[in-house]
């Protein structure tokens, strides 16, 4: 065959053999997933995407949409959704020729350059100013014949998934803490509500004492008791106070707000929100696609894959393409311009031979991180599932107890009332109504931190499958007609 024929078919055989990757490494994680939960109840249908409306309370809700245009946590992540969509832009350019521009010019005037010149008086020997100016354009191809600059523009994808995976992420843990923050408020407002009626009552039945003390009804001992129990309950409300001003504090960070900003409208006591009991209805392995720490997780393996393969491709040998064009022109002293235009295409090939083990350490490197990231995926599923778990115990055991107690606190609501009762047609003792109340509001007490707890499962059971997010979301910002 005509040598001629032969280069350029030669290179076209080797652009051919680059759309393949020799070098690709398989996803090494296969995953076993349980065929169904142990604790979860009979499931309903949820909608994941908007669960905090089912609280319906339009306080929360403001809030929530308040958390998803200023936190800045959000805006963290977002801003590293960019910046990995930018880093793909660079990975995926070592993939096509470049192309540069180069222009250079110049005097000089150098005493080993000797020029005789004619002259009235003979020949005479100048030293002359050359003036130069070259300009042309230069393109540079590396054939990615083993597939390395194409792992490498796929790791950049993945780690840019990642990030946005990572975004969703930001997204559901923002949600939860928000919604979780609030109902512990209004749960704190409801207890304190309860112990400020509570003291008033151990005020009385101070007062009562007092007034039987004088009559010889009752004796030291007894105020003593009594005195002791009202500072104790006393002291208990500085306590819910400072807790309630730090979970107003822990809204203002994640709503991105001044702390004062919120403390008026969130001082305004309102009811406890409650939510309908409305499990999701997902199976353990539908988490893989719901939650986006796994989404991420799988990222993390795609990307350590992707860069082993290209580690690899580093073994074999490199084939760049270059083309080079321009013009220039040179000035002598007063003699006429020399004008001249230059090209060259060529072609290389390297191929590593000694290196002390850098490329084999790489490698090494490279295999470590895949062995890390396919480890941690495996953890990372088994902690969902442990969370989740963990959240149909939690949602369970809150509820038992919340039913317990609201049983009991009708019980003792109908003993206040028998008492009570007794005490109006004068066959019972005053102190006896006000240990019945004084019962009552103790057992109304555990049951408000019961209903509080079974609101917080609810939260935490949204969260541990991943609710509050949409692949439609924006990859740069949240997209908020995707959540509402």
């Amino acid at each position: 065959m005509n040598n001629r024929y032969l280069t350029p078919l030669t290179i076209l055989l080797l652009v051919l053999l680059s759309a393949c990757t020799p070098t690709r490494v398989g996803d090494p994680v296969a995953l076993n997933s349980p065929a169904k939960w142990q604790h979860a109840p009979n499931a309903q249908t949820a909608d994941l995407k908007t669960w905090w409306q089912g609280f319906n309370d339009p306080l929360l809700n403001e809030l929530i949409d308040k958390a998803l245009a200023a936190n800045h946590d959000l805006k963290i992540a977002t801003a590293r959704v960019r910046e990995a969509n930018a880093m793909v832009t660079v990975a995926e350019a070592a993939l096509y020729p470049s192309l540069d521009f180069s222009v250079s010019g110049g005097r000089e005037k150098r005493i080993d350059r000797i020029v005789g010149v004619p002259s009235g008086q003979g020949i005479k020997l100048i030293t002359p100013t050359a003036d130069a100016v070259s300009g042309g354009l230069a393109a540079r191809w590396e054939i990615d014949l083993f597939g390395g600059r194409h792992l490498e523009a796929e790791a950049a994808v993945a780690q840019a998934e990642g990030s946005k995976e990572g975004l969703h992420a930001a997204q559901v843990g923002l949600l939860a803490q928000v919604a979780t923050n609030y109902l512990e408020l209004r749960g704190v407002q409801q207890r304190t509500d309860v112990l400020q009626k509570n003291i008033a009552l151990q005020r009385e039945r101070l007062r009562t004492l007092q007034v039987f003390l004088k009559a010889g009804l009752a004796n030291e001992a007894d105020m003593a008791r009594q005195q002791t129990l009202l500072q104790g309950t006393e002291a208990t409300l500085p306590v819910l106070g400072n807790a309630e001003k730090k979970l107003t504090h822990r809204l203002g960070v994640l709503l991105g707000e001044q702390p004062e900003s919120l403390e008026k409208r969130l001082a305004i006591v309102g009811p406890l929100p409650v939510a309908a009991p409305s499990i999701p209805d997902l199976l353990p392995s539908d988490l893989l696609a719901q939650r986006p720490d796994l989404r991420l997780a799988q990222t993390e393996v795609n990307a350590a894959a992707a860069s082993l393969g290209s580690a690899r491709a580093d073994l074999y040998p490199k084939l760049v393409l270059s083309v080079s064009g321009g013009a220039g022109a040179l000035a002598v002293g007063g003699f006429p311009s020399l004008a001249e235009s230059v090209y060259a295409l060529g072609s290389g090939l390297s191929a590593p031979i000694f290196n002390a083990g850098r490329i084999r350490a790489h490698i090494a490197a490279a295999d470590a991180r895949l062995d890390q990231v396919a480890a941690n995926y495996e953890k990372t599923f088994l902690l969902a599932l442990e969370d989740v778990e963990n959240a149909f115990v939690a949602h369970r055991s809150a509820t038992d107890s919340f039913g317990q107690l609201t049983e009991a606190e009708a019980s003792a609501e109908k003993a206040y009332r028998l008492v009570d009762a007794l005490y109006q047609r004068g066959a019972g003792n005053y102190l006896a109504v006000l240990d019945a109340q004084r019962s009552k509001l103790a057992v109304s007490d555990e049951r408000a931190k019961a209903e509080t707890a079974v609101s917080v499962a609810m939260v935490s059971l949204y969260r541990a499958f991943g609710g509050g997010w949409t692949i439609a979301s924006s990859d740069s910002g949240i997209d908020k007609a995707s959540i509402r």
